[in-house]
């Protein structure tokens, strides 16, 4: 059973665990059904936070449940519920519950001298965040703590995913650079000299660790990311490559130099890079697609969803999340 299914890793693992021969059961609120899963795959309407509903979906009982939208402690303890009648479950958490050995991480960023600095790459032994009910990043800490806490009870996977990429994204960080490019803009300015590394994680290899995790349950904590850290330079260089287009980088040593000037999504002034070495020794786990390969259809997704739509109508999160990404004229100001 598949929690989440009609989200954008969900739909890539719906597919993946069909096509590796298991009876899929897709659950989402619409219960709607994705033109590429082959026609075995089941299809059922439920809403996540509620427990009959949930409940009534697991029915008598399936031997994994892979769970997309879990983000707190409260919904830990609502699958712990479900331990009589499910045999091991996989579940989608974040990096962003890492922090460094002074307790800095991705919730202190906004603070003075708040950036960690994780070691490169970061295992998954590295230190996470108390849990609480303060951010994201405290929240899922919570999730995971609850989740392992139940051992053999309700054996579970946790995958901590990187910056998400791929179709059907609500905050694709690409569209940074695929709007950039689609308004003309032939110069952009980047901070840190172009050397920000926030590593991405394809849907299609989040999807194969969890194929993976399905016919191996434990009870365990994985990365879940590319096999590269591009730099933002790359990045945008790749976007450029799949559009056709060339650009001029214009890098800046330190911070963004201005508020709406050279910041990116991927913007940081030290790496995230994270360790895939326990998922290649634990689940035998090979990547399924590169960074670059998977890029043309995120770009394609992204053009088609912005033609003929402001783009703050057609991804409000990023909006919502990073402000103005778009103020050319405060770029164009700075460029003189």
């Amino acid at each position: 059973m598949v929690i989440g299914a009609a989200g954008q890793i969900g739909r890539a693992a719906v597919g993946a665990l069909a096509r590796d021969g298991w009876e899929v059961t897709a659950v989402s609120r619409g219960g709607g059904r994705d033109g590429n899963w082959p026609d075995e795959v089941r299809v059922t309407a439920a809403d996540r936070a509620d427990d009959t509903a949930l409940g009534a979906a697991v029915g008598d009982g399936c031997d994994v449940l892979v769970d997309m939208v879990a983000y707190g402690p409260e919904q830990a303890r609502q699958l712990a519920g479900l331990a009589g009648r499910v045999g091991s479950a996989v579940v989608i958490s974040s990096v962003s519950v890492y922090e460094d050995d002074k307790g800095r991480n991705f919730d202190t960023q906004a603070e003075p001298d708040g950036f960690p600095e994780y070691p490169v790459p970061v295992p998954e032994d590295q230190r996470t965040v108390r849990p609480g009910e303060s951010s994201y990043s405290t929240r899922k800490a919570g999730l995971e703590r609850e989740l392992l806490a139940l051992g053999d009870q309700l054996p579970a996977t946790l995958l901590r995913a990187g910056a998400i990429h791929g179709p059907y994204c609500r905050s694709p960080r690409e569209l940074y650079f695929v709007k950039r490019n689609l308004d003309g803009r032939r110069r952009r300015v980047l901070a840190y000299g172009g050397g920000s590394r926030f590593h991405p994680a394809s849907v299609h290899n989040i999807a194969e660790l969890i194929r993976l995790a399905a016919a191996h349950p434990g009870a365990r904590v994985l990365n879940a990311v590319d096999p590269e850290a591009p730099t933002v330079a790359e990045i945008a260089g790749a976007i450029d490559a799949v559009m056709g287009v060339e650009t001029e980088n214009v890098l800046v040593d330190g911070p963004p130099p201005a508020p709406t000037v050279g910041d990116t999504p991927w913007s940081t002034p030290v790496p995230v890079v994270c360790d895939m070495s326990a998922a290649e020794r634990e689940l035998g786990y090979r990547p399924v697609v590169t960074y670059a390969q998977s890029l043309p259809e995120t770009v394609a997704w992204i053009e088609a969803r912005l033609a003929g739509r402001d783009w703050r109508e057609a991804y409000p999160k990023m909006f919502e999340t990073y402000g103005d990404l778009f103020d050319y004229a405060a770029e164009d100001a700075w460029l003189v």
